[in-house]
């Protein structure tokens, strides 16, 4: 569409284009740290201080001209220090922790894997919108399901099992004595392994549709030494079976479903009296303006290509969407017959939910 020039603030179209060339330059960044992770550059750099860029090539093993380019690149966008007296770059504390440290709740590297594989995928997902057709989960790309395990490992590692149980009622004494937990939606099982480690008199029951994050998981349940008591099957969130669950848990995964009433039904038919479900979705607000930040462009960016479509994969009778809000979620369960549902935390990506019948 033709617009005159003289109807248009040129101050804000040279802004929102300089604003797109940071978008651009954020996906280039993002293959700039997939590489320092993978080759080890940020290990290296973290372990002992500045470094020139011959030095770094030959800590890591790389070619000394490509390194010094990728140092080059990451010290423009503020990644790492660049002391120019010393022709050295150095990796902060604080950005290590990002960068180099695979056990922070912040490490970042694995992330990388989701938008790389979202590209893979265009052709799938151009179908998709034009045709109206889901795409399930096992159709993406493999770096999809090894960059969202990956990514939410780290996260869950900080928060489940020190906070969020926690915050449920007489949930962790519980689990001290011993119940029966469901992950519904398991992925590669880390979140599942997070709580039987942490409470070795519970078993615990992961099930997930995708059969190769099933057996990802049962080779982490194993390494863990966890396989007595953590379990992993290929079941729907409509018919796993029923071992009368004290705990049923729903970690950023009911939103994906395409029934999510059903499956907080099954729920509520599997929970043993007493019994609670933890529900984790997406961090957002009911009301999609109030979506509009950072987080929301990221959520709502993944959940079309991601999210709705293996809702819509699954029937779409509800395809709710990664920002689907309190209000939306609240409404699933009571239509589920559940009488109480709490907000019992919240992060900045999460919302933690308590329900009971």
């Amino acid at each position: 569409m033709d617009h005159p020039t003289t109807a248009l603030d040129m101050a804000k179209v040279e802004a929102f284009a300089m604003r797109s060339i940071g978008d651009v330059t954020a996906g280039y960044t993002g293959v700039m740290v997939s590489l320092g992770h993978k080759l080890g550059l940020y290990k290296a750099l973290a372990a002992v201080g500045p470094l020139s860029a011959k030095e770094l090539a030959r800590r890591a093993g790389c070619a000394e001209r490509y390194v010094r380019e990728w140092l080059n690149a990451q010290a423009a966008g503020g990644y790492l220090g660049f002391h120019a007296v010393s022709d050295t770059y150095e990796l902060s504390p604080e950005h290590a922790l990002v960068l180099a440290d695979e056990d922070s709740p912040v490490f970042i590297p694995h992330a990388w894997n989701v938008p790389a594989a979202m590209w893979f995928d265009e052709p799938k997902a151009l179908e998709a919108f034009r045709t109206g057709r889901g795409v399930a989960w096992g159709e993406h790309d493999e770096r999809m399901a090894c960059g969202v395990a990956a990514f939410y490992r780290n996260g869950y590692r900080a928060s489940l099992v020190p906070q969020w149980l926690p915050a449920l009622d007489g949930v962790v004494a519980q689990l001290e004595s011993g119940i029966c937990v469901a992950d519904i939606g398991c992925g590669h099982g880390h979140a599942t392994l997070l709580m039987a480690e942490a409470f070795p008199n519970s078993r615990f029951h992961g099930f997930d549709t995708h059969a190769a994050s099933v057996e990802e998981a049962r080779r982490h349940a194993a390494a863990a030494g966890l396989a007595e008591r953590a379990s992993f099957a290929t079941a729907r969130a409509t018919d796993y079976p029923d071992q009368r669950y004290g705990l049923i848990c729903f970690f950023d995964t009911l939103h994906d479903l395409g029934d999510p009433v059903a499956a907080a039904e099954h729920a509520a038919a599997t929970l043993a009296p007493g019994g609670t479900v933890l529900l984790v979705e997406p961090f957002a607000h009911d009301r999609v303006e109030d979506n509009h930040s950072a987080v929301g462009q990221l959520y709502y960016s993944g959940s079309s290509l991601i999210c709705c479509a293996h809702a819509i994969a699954e029937g779409g009778k509800l395809v709710l969407g990664a920002q689907a809000g309190p209000k939306r979620l609240a409404d699933v369960f009571r239509k589920a017959g559940f009488a109480h549902f709490r907000r019992a935390a919240e992060t900045p990506f999460n919302l933690i939910f308590e329900i009971r019948r």
